[in-house]
């Protein structure tokens, strides 16, 4: 069934309106007490959702080459337990400052080249635009992004402290990734880094409760690659490595964007590095090529290690779309929910348990590291979708045997990432909310949709419409602290 306005109803016809201004440039920062409210705001949702990704797509006047070009936006919901406000801001990064000052490209980028050729952007790094992900930590509010050291921020006002080094922990070579994994055994985070050199190597992070950065593995890779996500079980993080080759002489000589640099390999196999948690010798297991940005989760299963992902094709099957957001959008991808595991001998199987297009798959957090029953996605609900339909709705997995269940918002509307918040810190796995921010191509605004995670597809527990739309996001984390309004 399809969900407007918080109510369910049949499927429509797509409407005119065009979903692909999700990706146009916000171009305001906000602060009010949200006061157009479908149903009820559960008083047991107390706390704070915070969400990043890309909010200015375009330099004077022309978009950026690339959607992750865009200078990170943050979002804040805060729920007290009666009412939401909402914030944004955008991370005052170098990038975002000069770019600003000057109304046009001054700074090479991860697809946009600075004016000039060659010459003009020969040896010169992308900038940080923070725009991937959002950790809270320790009580440090951090933006992530692929390229760069964390930038940090007030958990409150959402105002821009400056990069975020770890005392000194993280030299100006390293990287920190945009996707961090926490322990909940432990409150321990696990995070790494690609370091680029006459060897790449992935460095591997652990962040202990009280915020202080641990150095663990330097791990040889064969070629320079990229990379966003790990995963932990109980002995390993877990990384999968995909055939992703950057063509270094071209970038550093500045013929081409690190973008336009990648080209996905297929004669290589994909790797799983097993890298011991307590700092031993990785293992690595290979298997067919295919490309990746997320892990859902990992665990042990006796001697195994069992891992979920989104797979696609390859590297340029997504890229495709990133490259002319505003038109091409989603067209043509390809995606699989993909279940892995890996055998002693290092055997890799793999078991696609969702073949129709989805993204930024989710679980209860708490159960990171262990077996989890339920995945939660942004999916394209309807199996007749359009080719360049956007995910339009959220998606339940029960693991034990595949079935699903999903919340289909409609035609027009672009589902981000769905967040679980238990009821309580002993409620059953999927007892609690999903939190997703959709946007409605009829409105051109956006709303935090709040559905019963026992129950996805009846009517929204609450909808929450916001003034404006945010453009389309990346990742966001959920904290019990209410953030100061």
């Amino acid at each position: 069934m399809a969900t407007t306005l918080g109510h369910t109803t049949a499927p429509q016809a797509a409407p005119q309106a065009d979903w692909h201004r999700i990706f146009e440039s916000l171009a305001d920062e906000h602060s009010y007490t949200v006061d157009e409210i479908d149903g009820h705001l559960p008083e047991g949702l107390v706390g704070t959702l915070y969400r990043n990704g890309p909010g200015k797509n375009e330099i004077g006047g022309k978009p950026y080459a690339h959607l992750f070009d865009g200078d990170g936006l943050l979002s804040q919901f805060a729920f007290d337990g009666k009412q939401l406000h909402y914030r944004n801001r955008f991370v005052r990064t170098t990038h975002y400052l000069a770019e600003r000052a000057a109304d046009k490209p001054v700074m090479r980028n991860y697809g946009q080249q600075r004016p000039g050729g060659p010459l003009a952007n020969a040896f010169r790094a992308p900038a940080n635009v923070a725009n991937t992900s959002v950790q809270f930590h320790a009580g440090d509010l951090l933006a992530l992004y692929e390229g760069g050291r964390p930038w940090q921020l007030d958990p409150d006002t959402l105002e821009t402290l400056g990069e975020y080094d770890y005392d000194g922990q993280l030299k100006n070579s390293y990287t920190y990734s945009a996707h961090p994994t926490w322990d909940p055994g432990t409150g321990e985070l696990y995070n790494f880094g690609i370091q680029y050199g006459p060897t790449t190597k992935l460095r591997t992070y652990r962040i202990d409760s009280r915020g202080k950065l641990h150095h663990l593995h330097a791990i040889k890779l064969p070629f320079p690659t990229l990379n966003h996500d790990c995963a932990l079980t109980s002995r390993y993080m877990v990384f999968v490595i995909d055939p992703v080759v950057v063509r270094v002489p071209r970038f550093l000589l500045g013929l081409a964007s690190l973008d336009q640099a990648v080209r996905f390999d297929s004669s290589k196999a994909t790797q799983v590095i097993l890298a011991p948690r307590d700092g031993g010798r990785p293992r690595i297991a290979e298997c067919e090529p295919f490309f990746h940005y997320h892990i859902n989760n990992a665990f042990d299963d006796g001697a195994d290690v069992v891992l979920d992902l989104v797979r696609y094709p390859d590297y340029d099957n997504i890229h495709r779309g990133f490259r002319d957001a505003r038109h091409s959008g989603l067209d043509g991808i390809e995606t699989k929910l993909t279940r892995m595991r890996v055998s002693p001998s290092d055997t890799v199987t793999m078991e696609d348990t969702w073949q129709r297009r989805c993204e930024f798959p989710q679980h209860d957090w708490r159960l990171t590291s262990r077996p989890h029953r339920f995945t939660y996605l942004a999916a394209q609900a309807e199996r007749d979708a359009a080719p360049d339909a956007p995910l339009n709705g959220i998606v339940k997995m029960d693991q034990r045997d595949n079935s699903t269940r999903v919340h289909a918002f409609g035609p027009g509307h672009v589902a981000g990432e769905p967040i679980f918040v238990p009821r309580s810190d002993d409620s059953a796995e999927d007892d609690g909310w999903l939190l997703s921010l959709v946007y409605s191509a009829a409105e051109h605004r956006s709303r935090l949709v709040v559905l019963d995670a026992r129950d996805v597809e009846s009517d929204p527990v609450a909808v929450a419409h916001l003034r404006h739309h945010v453009p389309l996001g990346f990742h966001g984390t959920f904290t019990s602290r209410v953030a100061g309004v």
